[in-house]
C-alpha cells in the first residue's frame, strides 16, 4: 500500500514539474517609440525570469502586421517559441499598420521609410540590451528589413529572409493610398487543395480559424499602400539590396509559394557577399512557418542559423 501511494505521489510529482516547464509564462513589455510624429507598436517577448540571451526582431509583410508571428494556438506562436529559445523576441507594427498610429499618407510608408522605422526599432533595442539585433522579415518584410540592414550593418548580428521578395510582382498601377477591408481576404495565403479549398492535411484549421480573427481584430482598418506600389513594378527591377549586405544571411523559400520564385531567390543568396545560406521547403508555400508539415522544421533551421 505504502510503495502504491509513493508511486502516485511520484507520478503526480512528474507531471506536476512536466506542466511547470510547458507552461512557462511569456511575459510582453510594450515599448514606447515614435518616429517621423508617428507613434510605433513595438513589443517585447520573453521568458519569465529570464533576460533573453539574443535580440531578435521580427518584421511583418504587406497587408498583415505583427500579431501573425504570434498565432498563439496549441505551439504554432513562432514568437512564444523563439522566446522559449532564450531570445528576446521583439514585435514592430510598421507606420500606419495595426497598433502603430494610423497614417494620412498611404503612400507614405512605403519600403524605404519601414526600414527606417525598423532602424528606429533597433536604435531602442540597442539603447536596452547594448546588443545587436538579429532581424527576421517574412515577405514584404525581407524588402524593408534587407534594406535596412544593407545601411546599418553595424546595429545587426544575422539577417533571415522568409519567403523573399526578390524582384517585382508585375507592373501594375496603384492608385489608392490604402487598401481597404483587406482582413476578409486574410486567409489567402494558405494553400489550397484541387478545389480552391484550404488543404487541412498542411494548414491545421485551428491556425486559419485564428489567424482570420486576428487580422480583423488588428487589420480592421486601411492598411498602407507605399509598400504595394513599391512591389507592383516589373520583374526585371530587384527590390533586394542583396550585393550590399554584410552581414551574414539565411533565406527560407517554400518551393510552392505563388508570390516567390525560387530561381530569383538562388541568384539573391549567390550575390550576397561571401554568400547566403538558402533552405528550399518541397512542397511549402507563402505561410510554410504555420503549416503543419513544416513549421517546426522551419524554427528549428531558424535557431541553428541563429546560434552558429
Amino acid at each position: 500500500m505504502k510503495r502504491k501511494s509513493l508511486q502516485s505521489l511520484l507520478l503526480l510529482l512528474l507531471v506536476f514539474i512536466s506542466v511547470t516547464v510547458h507552461a512557462a509564462d511569456i511575459v510582453t513589455t510594450d515599448f514606447p517609440l515614435e518616429r517621423n510624429g508617428v507613434k510605433l507598436f513595438l513589443q517585447r517577448y520573453q521568458e519569465a525570469g529570464k533576460g533573453g540571451e539574443g535580440q531578435i526582431l521580427l518584421v511583418h509583410g504587406l497587408t498583415f502586421s505583427s500579431h501573425e508571428f504570434d498565432l498563439d494556438y496549441k505551439d504554432y506562436s513562432f514568437a512564444r517559441y523563439m522566446a522559449r529559445q532564450g531570445y528576446s523576441v521583439w514585435l514592430l507594427d510598421i507606420a500606419g499598420y495595426a497598433r502603430s498610429q494610423e497614417v494620412k499618407d498611404g503612400f507614405m510608408p512605403d519600403s524605404d521609410y519601414a526600414a527606417e522605422d525598423i532602424n528606429a526599432a533597433a536604435d531602442l533595442i540597442l539603447a536596452e540590451t547594448k546588443t545587436p539585433v538579429d532581424v527576421f522579415g517574412w515577405s514584404w518584410g525581407t524588402v524593408t528589413s534587407s534594406r535596412f540592414v544593407a545601411k546599418y550593418p553595424e546595429k545587426v548580428r544575422k539577417l533571415i529572409l522568409y519567403a523573399p521578395i526578390v524582384a517585382g510582382v508585375g507592373r501594375r498601377d496603384v492608385t489608392d493610398a490604402f487598401k481597404t477591408e483587406a482582413w476578409k481576404g486574410a486567409d489567402e495565403d494558405f494553400q489550397r487543395d484541387a478545389n480552391g479549398v484550404i488543404d487541412l492535411a498542411i494548414t491545421d484549421p485551428g491556425v486559419v480559424d485564428l489567424f482570420n480573427k486576428n487580422t480583423e481584430k488588428y487589420d480592421n482598418h486601411p492598411v498602407p499602400n507605399g509598400g504595394r506600389r513599391d512591389l507592383f513594378v516589373s520583374a526585371n527591377t530587384r527590390l533586394l539590396p542583396t550585393a550590399l549586405i554584410k552581414n551574414p544571411v539565411l533565406m527560407i523559400v517554400g518551393d510552392k509559394d505563388p508570390y516567390v520564385s525560387v530561381s530569383l531567390v538562388r541568384e539573391a543568396a549567390a550575390s550576397v557577399p561571401g554568400g547566403a545560406e538558402l533552405r528550399i521547403f518541397p512542397g511549402a508555400g507563402h505561410a510554410l512557418f504555420m503549416e503543419i508539415p513544416n513549421y517546426v522544421a522551419f524554427r528549428e533551421i531558424v535557431v541553428d542559423f541563429l546560434k552558429k
